[in-house]
Order: structure tokens, then C-alpha cells, then sequence
């Protein structure tokens, strides 16, 4: 493997605590209880209206997704300022370009967010591709995204390793032909990710001894 395309969110930075206490102040006016992190890891999935059924109990209605999903950004905006890249985030990054490795980042958070966000922490220039997504839509799967990044790379995914934080990362890989390792400090259980049946690890540093 000669190049490595990331995830963001719930890989190098590390969102979970605001991710769930946003989806916590989406589902308040359910009269539901609090999910901890264990708790969201159970029911979390993709798409994530589908979690979002899962946590109701019952098909969304009309509307009710686009309602909930501004209200999750609304409250994850604000939480995320809290959070920052995962422990070993940077050290990994920097460890990949010296083995001459090439990385990108390819993340289904906003492209305008992610840009600023990833050249706030001074990490941007370890990529030599940067794709969040272009429009208002969010939470559905990552698979056409990743054939699109891998097309404007120009790279062939058979010298390509995904490393993200859910089995939808996992997907977009197989999707073109790619290597995924999965991370397990993000949304997705680690029974849930083991289930896929490619490498689980518990750190970013672990991840790239695949590539």
C-alpha cells in the first residue's frame, strides 16, 4: 500500500463525546433517556436515519430527518469545540510521510467545515487531497464519495488502505477495490466492526502496519 485515504470524523479527531451528547439533545423532546458512549456504539449505523428509527422505535416521519439532522449540527458545532485530534493523530500522519507514503482525507462532513477545521490544527498540508461533502445532505453512505476521491487522485485502489471508524468506511473500500482497517475510537462497536472482517485496531499507529 502506497497511499492512505482517512476518515475524520471519529478517526483523527476524536468527536465521539460530542456526538453523542448532540444526538442526546436531539432526542430530549422524545421524553428519552441519555445514551453514554457504550449505549450510542449499540445502536449507532448507517445510514443514520436508520439509527435514528433504531432509537425511536418506529419509521421517521415526513420532514422529521431533516429536523433532526439540523438540530444534530446545530449542537454538534457548538460540543465539537471541546474535542480535538485522536492521542496519536499528528505522530501517525507525520510517521506515514516519512515511510514516503501519500495520504488524503475523504470525510462526509461539510467541505468548507472540514477544510478550516484540518488547517486550524496546522495537519493539512500531510494531504495531498482534501473531499468533505459539497451539500447540505449528510449521514448517508460514503462508497460513491470514495470511487469519486480516488478518481481525482488518479490512484489505483489496489495500492490504496481506507482507515476509518465504521463499517461504512469498510464498505467504501470494498466498494472499489480497496484495503480497510478499522479504528475503534469512533461511533461503531467493536463487535459491530470485527463482524466486517478486516483488521480492528485500537490505535491510528496500529492502523497504518497494514498499509
Amino acid at each position: 500500500m502506497r497511499h492512505i485515504v482517512w476518515d475524520w470524523n471519529g478517526t483523527l479527531f476524536h468527536d465521539i463525546d460530542a456526538v453523542v451528547a448532540a444526538t442526546n439533545a436531539v432526542f430530549e423532546p422524545y421524553g428519552m433517556g441519555s445514551y453514554d458512549v457504550d449505549g450510542f456504539r449499540e445502536v449507532y449505523t448507517r445510514p443514520i436515519w436508520t439509527a435514528y428509527e433504531r432509537m425511536l422505535g418506529r419509521p421517521l416521519e415526513e420532514g422529521e430527518w431533516e429536523r433532526m439532522d439540523q438540530g444534530f449540527h446545530e449542537h454538534y458545532h457548538r460540543l465539537m469545540l471541546e474535542c480535538g485530534l485522536a492521542a496519536d493523530a499528528e505522530s501517525t500522519l507525520r510517521s506515514w510521510e516519512r515511510e514516503g507514503g501519500s495520504q488524503s482525507l475523504l470525510s462526509m462532513w461539510r467541505h468548507e467545515m472540514l477544510v478550516a477545521k484540518i488547517a486550524e490544527y496546522g495537519i493539512d498540508r500531510h494531504f495531498t487531497r482534501v473531499d468533505g461533502l459539497l451539500n447540505t445532505a449528510s449521514g448517508g453512505h460514503k462508497a460513491e464519495s470514495m470511487a469519486a476521491h480516488l478518481a481525482a487522485l488518479g490512484v489505483a485502489p489496489e495500492n490504496v488502505l481506507v482507515i476509518g471508524d465504521s463499517v461504512d468506511d469498510a464498505h467504501a473500500a470494498q466498494h472499489v477495490g480497496a484495503r480497510a482497517v478499522l479504528y475503534t475510537g469512533g461511533m461503531t462497536s467493536r463487535r459491530d466492526l470485527e463482524a466486517f472482517g478486516v483488521p480492528v485496531v485500537d490505535t491510528l499507529a496500529n492502523a497504518i502496519d497494514y498499509a
